[in-house]
């Protein structure tokens, strides 16, 4: 059978155009998945039904890909988590649900991405959300299949009381509302988790879209590579159960994510011609930019002993800090989360969790392949704190955050002794950087591989629309399209640019 679309990568992209895509009976839909399907909400294991109160935390530890990286010289081995199941990260992670700014949009535009302002996307975020909060305020949305809520300050823990109003004696203004465009300041993080359930992509998008006929999901399907004819997608080369198959379709789709889309591009020879030589991948279409400009938001963790025993009846980041570094020109860009983490989900026991992060960072890495063998997962460097604009941030955020703790008086309650963090090194900007280095941690936010751009830009791999440069019916409907990350948590951006694209792709 020949599928008018078929759509790699069950995640939160794809799901989401599969239902959009799918609401004409008349087109033929196939979605393939690497990891398994859990099809209805009671099937789904705890962890990844469950956005708290298991022993995986906040983020699903099950259904992971596995991937590792190289975070700077100083760390390697970093863990990415990534969910392996249809609802792909959407179905693990930690469920914090921030938008991007106007500003990170004004940056997209500005690159050549002339439909990516923030008015133009500003549709698309309200259209796939039903905010409890806010959604009949200017700015929101309530119809979407995207539940969020916040905690009200009165339901904070203790130690997210405790933060509050450390940041608010801080001089940090107050934010109900953190995905209300021009605001800053410390309040309620917007979560989807409605009920203890994680409002992933499968549970919503594709829960209303499967029982449709023209829909076929195949899960436990990894997909080898795209089947090119010419400079035409023709279909793609999948191994599931240990057999190779191959399927046709008219549009080929890629959301397979950050790290999955730039690999499933490169072993199908659409990559730097000179390194898909070196891991003797036949080239099909020199494309420069693929694996190139990888972006994430760096981070590391402070950690602390706690003086009272949290619960895991709640979600841990109840109440955010995001504001301007000294100095910086970016707005909003840097954000702290904080949590108090119950022994149940830990290895150390109950302590207080910190992690001061770079919102958007000005350095970028890179993703290459380690072999012609898609079971090989690639090369991830994050190249972390290389630029001195970073570091230079990232020590200002480290110095703040352990003042608020160890001297406001709201947390001489809360946390002892210290557990993770870079004792005397603090005050020596050298030092510092070097602990940076040697503790730098991965956001979560992986993005930019493959990014959106004109043609005359030498790394850009699709246009605004995600139609691959230089190769006919083939398209990139991800995280990796970003042409730079976004201040904030990614998934909601994600699934704002899957609703923008599948109404391109079906004429609305």
């Amino acid at each position: 059978m020949k599928y008018d679309t078929l759509i790699v990568g069950s995640g939160s992209a794809g799901n989401i155009l599969a239902a959009r895509l799918s609401e004409d009976s008349s087109r033929q839909l196939l979605l393939l998945e690497a990891g398994p399907d859990y099809p209805t909400i009671d099937a789904l294991p705890a962890d990844v039904r469950l956005g708290y109160g298991t022993t995986s935390g906040i983020i699903a530890k099950s259904h992971d890909w596995g991937y590792t990286g190289l975070a700077s010289p100083l760390r390697d081995g970093l863990p990415v988590p990534r969910g392996r199941i249809v609802g792909g990260s959407s179905a693990v992670n930690a469920q914090i649900f921030l938008r991007g700014i106007p500003e990170d949009f004004a940056a997209w535009a500005d690159m050549g991405n002339h439909e990516w302002s923030f008015d133009q996307v500003l549709p698309y975020y309200c259209k796939l959300e039903n905010d409890h909060d806010y959604g009949s305020a200017d700015f929101h949305g309530s119809d979407g299949p995207i539940g969020i809520r916040r905690y009200r300050e009165k339901e904070w823990g203790p130690d997210q009381q405790a933060w509050g109003e450390a940041c608010r004696q801080a001089g940090f203004p107050e934010c109900p509302d953190a995905n209300l465009p021009g605001s800053t300041g410390f309040g309620p993080f917007p979560l989807n988790n409605i009920a203890g359930v994680r409002q992933s992509t499968a549970v919503t998008y594709l829960a209303q879209a499967r029982k449709r006929p023209n829909l076929h999901i195949f899960a436990n399907c990894t997909t080898r590579r795209v089947l090119l004819e010419g400079e035409k997608a023709i279909g793609v080369e999948v191994e599931c159960g240990g057999q190779i198959e191959e399927y046709l379709a008219d549009e080929i789709v890629l959301c397979a994510g950050s790290i999955g889309t730039p690999q499933i591009m490169m072993l199908s020879g659409i990559g730097p011609e000179q390194h898909l030589r070196e891991v003797g991948v036949e080239v099909s279409h020199n494309l420069p930019g693929v694996g190139r400009n990888l972006r994430d938001h760096p981070t590391l963790n402070l950690l602390w002993e706690l003086r009272f025993s949290p619960t895991n009846r709640f979600h841990w980041h109840q109440a955010c800090l995001r504001y301007t570094a000294d100095g910086s020109h970016l707005t909003n860009d840097m954000i702290v989360y904080i949590a108090a983490v119950p022994d149940q989900a830990s290895d150390i026991g109950d302590h207080l969790f910190v992690r001061p992060t770079v919102n958007l960072a000005v350095g970028e890495g890179e993703l290459r392949l380690a072999s012609d063998n898609i079971k090989d997962q690639p090369l991830l460097d994050y190249r972390y704190y290389e630029e001195t604009f970073d570091r230079e941030r990232q020590r200002e955020s480290i110095r703040l955050c352990t003042e608020l703790i160890e001297e406001h008086p709201a947390f001489r309650g809360i946390c002892g002794r210290v557990l993770e963090g870079p004792g005397d090194d603090l005050h020596d900007d050298d030092a510092l950087d070097r602990w940076m280095l040697g503790n730098a941690d991965t956001g979560h936010h992986t993005s930019s591989t493959c990014k959106m751009g004109l043609s005359s830009d030498p790394l850009a791999v699709a246009d605004q629309w995600g139609r691959v440069h230089g190769i006919d019916r083939l398209r990139i409907v991800d995280a990796s399209l970003m042409p730079d990350s976004v201040r904030a948590n990614i998934n909601a951006t994600i699934m704002m640019m899957a609703e923008k694209i599948a109404a391109k792709m079906t004429g609305g």
